[in-house]
């Protein structure tokens, strides 16, 4: 069973809700996801996103969300370890159609307790810290993103993202100390590494083996040997595992530059208030900013995966769900590329794909084609 398109324009026009309802169905094909939990996650997704999801694609997008390159309110990401199905999640902007960022934050926040109250999960962890993250006249590029990890069975994972700046950049570290603090991790703050701000800080909502706060850290022009120093986690990937990843990502030139285009994240899980060290370390690479084409994205994306003991050729035929372009036709399609360690878990690749909505990010001049083996 399929969910009916929906949010149809004026006489039959594609809408974004048609758009993001198609991809979503062909990638949860890919991830193994039944038809009734594909039908059920595609009406979330056009739910969350209110009538924007009516808006065609001829107009421009609703909002400068910077969510993605194009302003599309939706990306995708694959997540995959070896032994395991592959994990699909969508993330969204659920206020994208508000007149301002106060009123998106509040869209947004009201989006996340109508799951609450649809799926039976509490919200007193954004409770705590609400009034931190979205004042009433806030700052910053976004208010509040939400994710979601579609699992079989209809009832999904639910993440939602906010920003540290939202009281204005120079109180981010601020912000970030005292929401970890409210939250329980009173030592956290102390273990992040140096960087250059703090783009977000996330909370699981509901139903998740290890609830995490999450805080990612901004690092501009960073290089393999910087990346390798990052982890603060006990028990944690050495630093050789760490560059090896950054080089597969962005081979060759950033490796003595440093990221000097669009900076590197990275992201410490926290789970145990009691313990001083995160449980959890993900590098994020923005690998569209470092390669000519998506085609030899992927082969990088390949190249990680098949190094992490996962067939690349699940993220193949997800680029594929996307989009019927050809990779070598532009660049953006395969967005970031991250690898993320949790205690007591194999590492995990995680491939951030772009709905690409309203533009194509064109290929570098002159890029030639490159051939991604999937075996």
């Amino acid at each position: 069973m399929t969910a009916a398109p929906t949010g149809a324009g004026p006489r039959g026009t594609p809408t974004l809700g048609d758009l993001t309802a198609g991809q979503l169905r062909r990638l949860a094909a890919v991830a193994g996801l039944s038809g009734t939990d594909t039908a059920a996650y595609v009406r979330v997704l056009t739910d969350s996103l209110g009538p924007v999801a009516a808006r065609p694609l001829s107009l421009p997008p609703p909002t400068r969300t910077f969510l993605s390159d194009d302003h599309t309110p939706v990306e995708y990401s694959l997540s995959l370890r070896s032994g395991s199905a592959p994990a699909l999640r969508v993330l969204l902007e659920p206020g994208c159609g508000a007149d301002s960022l106060a009123h998106n934050g509040r869209a947004g926040l009201e989006s996340v307790r109508e799951m609450a109250r649809r799926w039976h999960f509490a919200t007193g962890a954004l409770d705590e810290i609400e009034d931190l993250f979205l004042p009433p006249d806030p700052h910053g590029p976004l208010a509040l993103w939400c994710a979601l990890e579609l699992r079989p069975g209809g009832v999904p994972g639910v993440k939602v993202y906010l920003n540290p700046a939202a009281n204005g950049a120079d109180r981010s570290a601020a912000t970030v100390r005292e929401a970890l603090h409210r939250l329980g991790h009173r030592r956290a703050f102390a273990a992040l590494p140096q960087g250059a701000g703090f783009p977000f800080l996330a909370l699981d909502l509901g139903e998740w083996a290890q609830p995490r706060v999450k805080v990612y850290v901004r690092h501009d022009r960073l290089t393999a040997g910087r990346a390798g120093r990052l982890c603060r986690m006990d028990g944690g990937p050495g630093p050789a595992a760490i560059e090896g990843f950054f080089r597969a990502a962005v081979a060759p030139g950033p490796d003595t530059t440093g990221l000097d285009r669009r900076p590197g994240l990275s992201c410490h899980s926290f789970t145990d208030t009691a313990a001083a060290r995160p449980s959890g370390f993900t590098l994020h690479i923005p690998v569209r900013d470092y390669a000519r084409h998506d085609g030899e994205a992927l082969a990088r994306a390949a190249s990680v995966l098949r190094h992490h003991g996962t067939d690349p050729s699940v993220l193949v035929r997800a680029l594929s769900a996307v989009t019927d372009r050809r990779p070598e036709d532009g660049v953006g399609l395969l967005a970031y590329l991250a690898l993320a360690h949790q205690r007591d878990l194999p590492p995990r690749v995680t491939a951030y794909l772009s709905a690409e909505a309203y533009a194509v990010r064109p290929a570098v001049r002159g890029s030639a084609p490159t051939t991604v083996p999937v075996s």
